[in-house]
């Protein structure tokens, strides 16, 4: 206890949940969210006041990094997502803090995010697979529908498909949409090549010389579902009755129904089962010595399996856990005779702790066979409890999770001026939060949306009770966390309890901490932004006692310090925004001259692989249907045509490839032409590249031709900054400034470009001419080549944040604008604080144009860890 104590006491886990305005997006949209940092009982965080949030693709491959200030242990920020640096797809955020770094990223805050396109989304499709086994070869039939943009299909058209991994092509082969738009694809896996990282790509010839490629993992179907038993405690004994959870899986994570039977090995029938949720249940079995069991398993698919059971131990013991008296939890010490024979007498303890803090401890002399502990629920807060036997020498010897429910959250309450509204009408909504009858300061974040425009899966969603009560403190996936805390039931905290069978504790073990084993401190807590850097001499010798001085011109402020015995230097606790620049000097200094500066860089951030990658959608252009017929709507009439008023009728002479004589020979005109006002705010051109590209698919860090890549042919495009050719890696380095146009060749007609650099296709980057200036001396030449002993950098600051656009609407309706408002989040509020005294607080805005149920939701805490969350809905008419 004392260790356990002094571990927590020196290592306090922080966490960060997000609070998002809606559960996905579309191109062009703004996602808008707010940062809650806590630690120990969910607390406001003290420790670090910067809150880090990365936007990841499906592949982990970063695409935005924002840096949140936090205070009082909330943040808020949002990412614009710009056609040009996203596309259609499955992205996730993760949101940590630099102390978090010491637990490992399984510690970080993690959320799948579906982004869909109406924008440039001409071909929908539909995908439906399935697995067979024929001959002891795995059969995958895939089954498409292809539709445009208006839902017609696309019928009687060629399709081409290919099965890849790895770059290599391992099946191909074509086939006619059907009157629908359907097409039944199918192959058989003759190789036993692993499917999980194939991927099956089509491309559909949509007419006019118009093509449509969709890529589709073969994921779920590259295994067989699968199917896990868990005895409670641990282990199965001989002799003693256990509670066995089980919990059957789909290849892609999410679980399958199924039901079967436990035999022994005389083939008798012992037990039967079957899930009651998401492929979960329990059942009872009484195992015997000397026996062996496995199970006769039928998934709600047709398929079937026979896996063993876990191996029956003798000579041990078990803790079991009875969690339905909504007063007391019961813990039970079962072990068999052979273990009472040997450790009779001697001293067991049994542990249990909530939140990194022990809540009951208890200790017997063993005698009997079964012990029984009935512990209060009033000792644990709300959330997962960890109850620990311990033998005397302080060995682990048996574990057992579960969950304390109280009524113990905030009690939030949502009320509106009116009882329904008509579009463009002003709501008013007030919210009052209350702890134990008594009202509370708070601070919460507030989102209305359009539920018919957002269709939401309640079940699904992830809130600041299911995220900080149960998913942060457990490994594993959990499929559909809401469902636990939306409208509980008894069946439903059944459900929990079999689904924490299930799943394993991510606190720090015991193994580590009675050994004396803690994880080090290698990552310090962050109070504001901090510089550091190198002063070295000409020789490379560090420089000790040198004088550094910081400007940051924007804010009018300035610092000095002085280099350690090792040249290096630091300024803490800086405060400024992205993309500002900072100048750092050392020319304070004798012999400045002599002196070479140097400014350390961000370090690389370890992300671990997604443990949310079964929330990830396949189907997206279906599945987000309804939001994205309204953001095709949006899109529409954000296309306003402005006047333009002609003041010079000369052509303006423009650089294009025809400047460069290498290049000459390529087409007069591109087959896709980039212009700068399409790369507005693209601070990375090779990421920007990706998505304008047109034509072009990005691979294995190469650009290819799409329609020749899909055909097999992986010659890669070649790159050229300014007619000369460069290595794809250098436009990484590459912003948008400067940029006059890019051009996109697909073919090369003359063939000499392509022969000549070994490639197939061009990506030509024209920049912009440099005005023409005066003859200059050698003196100020020198004096525009930077000095070595300064610097002026950009580091990451804080994110510039955005407000969220709230329109007015006053008169009559004829005086309004005619705009139709197609929003689809209607008030979006990080900073919601309730009155102290009265706990109250109230907030207003105007309705969109949309008719039907508008959805509320508030969420927050307290300065004491009480978390809250409230749903309310009203009607639009």
């Amino acid at each position: 206890m004392t260790k356990t104590a002094k571990l927590y006491e020196a290592m306090p886990i922080e966490r960060v949940y997000l609070h998002f305005d809606k559960p996905y997006y579309a191109l062009g949209d703004t996602i808008w969210f707010k940062a809650y940092l806590t630690m120990d009982n969910h607390q406001p965080s003290a420790i670090s006041k910067i809150i880090y949030v990365d936007v990841l693709t499906a592949k982990d491959s970063l695409v935005q990094s924002l840096k949140l200030p936090v205070k009082n242990g909330v943040g808020w920020g949002d990412v614009s997502l710009s056609q040009f640096a996203y596309k259609k797809g499955n992205y996730r955020v993760v949101a940590y803090t630099n102390w978090m770094n010491n637990f490992g990223s399984s510690y970080f805050f993690n959320k799948s995010i579906t982004i869909g396109d109406a924008i440039n989304n001409n071909l929908s499709t539909q995908i439906s697979l399935k697995r067979a086994m024929v001959n002891k070869f795995t059969k995958v039939s895939a089954g498409i529908y292809y539709k445009d943009d208006e839902g017609k299909p696309y019928s009687d058209k060629r399709v081409t498909w290919t099965v890849e991994k790895d770059y290599d092509e391992l099946i191909k082969g074509k086939g006619t949409t059907d009157k629908n738009g359907f097409i039944d694809i199918s192959f058989t896996n003759t190789k036993n090549i692993g499917l999980d990282s194939a991927a099956l790509i089509t491309v559909i010839d949509r007419g006019e010389r118009r093509q449509g490629t969709s890529k589709f993992s073969l994921k779920s179907v590259s295994q067989p579902n699968d199917i896990q038993f868990f005895p409670e405690g641990g282990q199965l004994i001989s002799g003693i009755p256990s509670k066995v959870a089980f919990k059957a899986l789909k290849p892609d994570g999410l679980g399958i129904d199924v039901k079967g039977t436990i035999i022994d090995n005389t083939n008798k029938v012992v037990a039967e089962f079957s899930s009651s949720h998401l492929g979960m249940g329990v059942f009872q079995i009484t195992p015997e010595d000397g026996k062996t069991y496995s199970a006769k398993v039928t998934f709600a698919d047709g398929t079937t399996a026979a896996p063993d059971m876990p191996k029956v131990l003798s000579d041990a013991t078990t803790i079991n856990i009875e969690n339905t008296d909504p007063e007391n939890l019961k813990i039970k010490l079962l072990s068999d005779p052979a273990f009472v024979k040997e450790n009779e007498g001697k001293t067991f303890f049994i542990l249990a702790k909530s939140g990194g803090v022990i809540a009951f401890a208890a200790q017997t002399k063993l005698q009997n066979q079964v012990y029984i502990a009935s512990v209060s629920k009033s000792k644990f807060p709300t959330g997962i409890v960890q109850v620990t036997l311990f033998a005397d020498d302080g060995e682990p010897l048996s574990e057992r999770i579960a969950f304390v429910m109280h009524k113990d959250q905030l009690n939030l309450s949502i009320a509106s001026d009116h009882p329904s509204y008509t579009t463009r009408q002003k709501v008013k909504l007030s919210v009052v939060a209350k702890n134990n009858d008594k009202p509370v300061e708070g601070n919460f974040s507030v989102t209305v949306i359009d539920d018919t425009k957002v269709p939401v899966d309640e079940n699904s969603e992830t809130t600041i009770l299911t995220y900080l009560l149960l998913t942060a403190d457990i490994t594993g996936y959990i499929e559909k966390p809401n469902y636990y805390f939306n409208n509980q039931d008894e069946k439903k905290l059944a459900d929990l309890d079999i689904l924490l069978q299930t799943q394993g504790y991510r606190r720090f073990s015991y193994d580590g901490i009675m050994n004396d084993k803690y994880p080090p401190i290698s990552f310090l807590p962050e109070q504001g932004i901090t510089l550091t850097g190198t002063l070295r001499a000409f020789n490379g010798m560090a420089v000790p006692n040198g004088n550094i001085s910081l400007k940051i011109k924007d804010k009018n402020y300035s610092a000095n310090t002085v280099t350690d015995a090792d040249g290096r230097f630091r300024f803490s606790n800086l405060v400024f925004s992205d993309s500002t620049q900072v100048f750092v000097s050392a020319r304070n200094n004798p012999r400045a001259s002599d002196l070479v500066l140097s400014v350390d860089g961000d370090p690389y951030q370890k992300i671990a692989v997604n443990p949310a990658q079964a929330d990830e959608i396949m189907n997206i252009d279906s599945a987000l249907s309804p939001y994205l017929k309204n953001s095709k709507i949006q899109a529409n009439s954000s296309h306003i045509l402005k006047e333009v008023v002609i003041k010079d009728t000369r052509i303006k002479k423009t650089v294009t490839h025809k400047d460069y004589s290498s290049l000459s020979s390529l087409s007069q005109e591109p087959d896709h032409l980039i212009t700068p006002n399409m790369l507005e705010g693209c601070n990375n051109l090779l990421n920007c590249l990706k998505v304008a590209a047109s034509g072009m698919i990005f691979e294995n860090y190469n650009f290819y031709v799409m329609r020749d890549y899909n055909a097999g042919k992986r010659v890669p495009a070649q790159v050229f900054v300014k007619g000369m050719p460069v290595d794809v890696s250098y436009l990484e380095n590459m912003t948008a400034d400067g940029v006059e146009s890019i051009e996109v060749f697909l073919k090369d007609e003359l063939g000499l470009v392509n022969s000549a650099y070994n490639s197939n296709g061009a990506i030509v980057v024209n920049m912009k001419k440099a005005p023409e200036g005066q003859k200059i001396s050698l003196a100020q030449l020198r004096d525009m080549i930077p000095a070595k002993n300064e610097l002026t950098i950009s580091p990451r600051g804080y994110i510039v944040k955005k407000s969220f656009y709230l329109p007015r609407y006053s008169g009559p309706r004829a005086q309004q604008t005619n705009q139709i408002d197609t929003r689809s989040t209607i008030y979006w509020n990080p900073n919601i604080v309730t009155d102290p005294v009265t706990g109250t607080v109230s907030f207003e805005f105007f309705n969109a144009d949309g008719t039907g149920t508008y959805r509320a939701i508030v969420e927050g805490i307290d300065k004491d860890g009480n978390l809250g969350r409230q749903l309310f809905r009203y009607t639009v008419k």
